[in-house]
C-alpha cells in the first residue's frame, strides 16, 4: 500500500510493528521515544499529528544496517555519498532512511521523507516537520546523557527554532571536544538558523 500527501491512514500500529523487526531493543525503546516526543510537539505547533508519528517511528528506520552495508545500499540506488559520509558511513542513516520511507514502506508524503532524510545535520529552512522530528531525536525521554536537556526540553516547547540552536551549538561542541569529524551540514544550518535569530532580533 502507498501512502499518498492526503492519506491520512498511515496505518500507525503496523508501522511500529515493521520498525521493531528492523531494529534492537534500546533502538525500539528509542524511536517510541521520538514518536512519542514528536506527537507532543505535533500538538504544540499545530503540525499534523499522524505525520509527526509517522516520521517519527521511521527516523532511524536504517540505523541498524551495518555501515558497509549502508554504503553499498548507497551505490546501488545512486545515493550521493559525500567524503565524510564515506569515511563515517554511520553518518548515512538519514539519507538512506529518507529513501527506504518511499521504497520501502510506501509513504510518498515528501516532508515526512525530507524529516527523516534530515534528522540528524538539520539543512537550511526546515518545515515545522523536520524541526519536530530533529528536536524530538534529542530530548525524548530516554536521552539522558546530553548537556543542558532539561533547558533544551522546556524551551522546545516555548520556541522551536531557539531549541534547534541550542541543540546544533551543544552538538558541535561535543564533537569537536571529543575530536569527532564534524559534518558540514550541521554548522551550515546552525548558522542559517543563527542568522534567523539575529534577523528577528533586529526587527523588533
Amino acid at each position: 500500500m502507498t501512502y499518498l500527501i492526503a492519506d491520512k491512514g498511515f496505518k500507525l500500529k503496523k508501522l511500529r510493528k515493521k520498525i521493531r523487526k528492523v531494529q534492537d531493543a534500546k533502538r525500539y525503546e528509542h524511536t517510541l521515544g521520538v514518536e512519542y516526543t514528536a506527537a507532543a510537539l505535533a500538538m504544540r505547533y499545530g503540525a499534523d499529528l499522524e505525520s509527526a508519528q509517522a516520521a517519527g517511528l521511521l527516523h532511524d528506520c536504517a540505523k541498524c544496517i551495518p555501515d558497509e552495508k549502508k554504503l553499498e545500499l548507497c551505490e546501488k540506488y545512486g545515493i550521493a555519498v559525500t567524503e565524510t559520509e564515506k569515511r563515517c558511513p554511520f553518518l548515512l542513516h538519514a539519507k538512506l532512511g529518507g529513501f527506504l520511507v518511499r521504497e520501502k514502506y510506501g509513504i510518498t508524503d515528501q516532508n515526512i521523507i525530507n524529516a527523516v532524510r534530515n534528522h540528524t545535520t538539520g539543512r537550511e529552512d526546515m518545515s515545522l516537520l523536520e524541526k519536530i522530528i530533529f528536536v524530538a531525536d534529542y530530548i525524548e525521554p530516554g536521552r539522558n546523557h546530553a548537556p543542558n536537556l532539561s533547558d533544551i526540553r522546556a524551551l522546545a516547547f516555548e520556541d522551536i527554532d531557539r531549541a534547534l540552536v541550542r541543540i546544533l551549538e551543544d552538538t558541535l561542541i561535543h564533537l569537536r571536544s571529543t575530536g569527532a569529524e564534524l559534518d558540514p551540514a550541521t554548522e551550515i544550518t546552525l548558522n542559517y538558523y543563527r542568522g534567523l535569530a539575529t534577523s528577528k532580533q533586529e526587527g523588533k
